[in-house]
């Protein structure tokens, strides 16, 4: 799957980043698994995966607060 853009998170949904981000856990996961048995072919696929799940968990963050404000 290719990497959405910063602008293009924050215009989802909490319920979609949040699928988005199990998607990516999976595919890390897979990722993993699957390269200590074969090559893997983009090397740095880990890497940008991981900052998409950082992205997208920061994100999560930021809505929390921001609702937790309004309460307040």
């Amino acid at each position: 799957m290719a990497t959405e853009t910063l602008k293009e998170y924050r215009k989802m949904a909490t319920d979609q980043l949040k699928s988005r981000e199990e998607e990516l856990r999976t595919e890390l996961f897979n990722l993993r698994t699957g390269g200590a048995a074969e090559k893997v072919k983009d090397t740095t696929k880990a890497g940008k995966i991981k900052k998409d799940i950082a992205r997208i968990k920061t994100i999560l963050r930021q809505q929390e607060l921001e609702t937790s404000k309004k309460k307040a």
